[in-house]
């Protein structure tokens, strides 16, 4: 039993496939960008998707080896929730619809916050139900409860840009190339933070548009170093996410939590995050996915068609 997973994204065009075992094939691209931009127009990205698609699905059906789908499963809405839409998205589900009626079997839709959630999940080690989900990324930068009955419920986030935002925008203005996440990883892990940068709540929720300014005038006044500059963004974020989860633990008093997202898959992040936690003894029981998972991928999209056919069956 194989499920073809689909997802288009801001950031990434992807396909997979996933049976019994886990995930098959997961093939994917980043969407175009001009050097110095900070991203595409939705039109620009569609267009983009639409010549991305076809490669990769020919990629992901070729590692299959002759094997044939038995349903096609692709995210049609950014989250759950009915006013959520992004016109992205409608490139994978036209295509996904052309796919499962080709190969005459089901489509299934979900969400792609369900599908990075999902990806997270895979190998993680987290057993617990219900858990908390904190998805950072490009798009999003929120703190979910999943419960037992798999519902997924906002519980805080950002109200003005998101982590993977202020990443990018500062990457950019230090002349790295986007997305600015690894790259400005790779910088950070060669200066010093004095958390110069401070945590901004409201309401349980977060802000990162003031910081952003921050880190602009010191780019612009030029008496920084840009490793140290990155370093002091990276801190912020690290301690803007223990401030979100801790807060969200004690409202719910759920601590396990699961992060995931391309901002996740940043291994100083895990790591300064994990260390944090020990030191100020915090209590969150911390989990990652793998980290070719925690960007944009539609192998949590394969993996949510492959269990919900499983449940079926039984």
């Amino acid at each position: 039993m194989i499920v073809l997973g689909i997802d288009t994204s801001c950031y990434t065009t992807s396909v997979a496939a996933a049976d019994e075992n886990g995930v098959l094939a997961s093939n994917r691209q980043l969407l175009p960008v001009q050097a110095g931009a900070r991203g595409l127009r939705q039109s620009e990205a569609v267009f983009a998707h639409i010549r991305q698609l076809p490669a990769l699905y020919e990629k992901t059906l070729t590692d299959l080896c002759g094997r044939r789908p038995d349903a096609v499963c692709v995210s049609a809405h950014p989250r759950d929730d009915e006013t959520s839409y992004m016109p992205v998205f409608l490139s994978g589900l036209s295509f996904a619809r052309v796919a499962a009626a080709s190969f005459q079997v089901p489509l299934l839709t979900t969400t792609h916050q369900r599908g990075h959630v999902r990806a997270a999940l895979e190998d993680s080690g987290l057993t617990a139900s219900p858990y908390l989900a904190l998805h950072l990324s490009g798009g999003t930068t929120e703190v979910l409860l999943m419960d037992r009955e798999e519902r997924l419920t906002l519980l805080a986030g950002t109200r003005d840009l998101h982590a993977g935002q202020l990443i990018d925008r500062v990457g950019v203005a230090l002349g790295l190339p986007f997305p600015a996440g690894p790259s400005l990883e790779k910088l950070a892990m060669t200066g010093a933070a004095q958390s110069l940068l401070p945590v901004s709540m409201e309401d349980g929720d977060c802000h990162f548009s003031g910081v952003e300014a921050r880190a602009m005038q010191w780019i612009q006044a030029g008496d920084m170093p840009a490793p140290q500059i990155a370093a002091e963004v990276f801190s912020l974020v690290e301690r803007t996410v223990l401030r979100l989860l801790t807060a969200a633990a004690d409202k719910t008093g759920v601590r396990d939590a699961l992060l995931t997202g391309g901002v996740a898959s940043s291994q100083l992040l895990r790591d300064q995050i994990c260390a944090i936690n020990q030191k100020r003894r915090l209590g969150l029981r911390l989990y990652f996915g793998q980290r070719q998972y925690a960007g944009d991928n539609a192998a949590g999209v394969a993996l949510i068609g492959r269990d919900r056919i499983m449940k079926e069956k039984l």
